[in-house]
């Protein structure tokens, strides 16, 4: 089959990207890191607004995952998608995450954006407060880079 056969059906669209964003979120709440870093183009960038920092890379990205599984998961006592919004391009969702830190429940809106990069994710833009993402980042917050 040639690159313009009309039979092929593997054109990018709004429901593949969907798809991908959705199977993202559903690995995140299995923590399921493997399956989830297959979802990611190799050197993923994520930005965090608006503290206007940044983690590139697979490497950085596995270990940003491993804790917020170990660490930020385990705090999470309830979430709820306020909104989703998407093209063919990107997927946003709003949550609330209510999260218990020093024995109280705080809940934090965040915003992430997951953006496609040929037929994978190249990574998120995240928006929330700076508590929130260093909830989020834990241990790997250091290691962020300015945008």
């Amino acid at each position: 089959m040639g690159q313009d056969d009309p039979t092929q059906t593997t054109a990018w669209d709004e429901a593949r990207m969907i798809e991908l964003a959705h199977r993202h979120a559903q690995l995140e709440v299995e923590r399921r890191l493997d399956p989830l870093m297959e979802t990611l183009i190799a050197e993923p960038v994520y930005e965090f607004h608006p503290v206007k920092l940044c983690m590139r890379g697979g490497d950085l990205c596995r270990r940003y995952y491993a804790q917020f599984f170990d660490d930020f998961m385990n705090r999470v006592v309830g979430h709820e998608l306020i909104s989703e919004m998407t093209s063919p391009e990107a997927v946003a969702q709003e949550y609330d995450i209510s999260l218990r830190v020093d024995g109280e429940v705080e809940t934090h809106r965040v915003v992430g954006v997951l953006f496609a990069e040929g037929d994978l994710l190249g990574g998120e833009r995240i928006y929330a407060s700076e508590r929130c993402i260093r909830l989020m980042a834990g241990r790997v917050f250091d290691e962020f880079e300015p945008l």
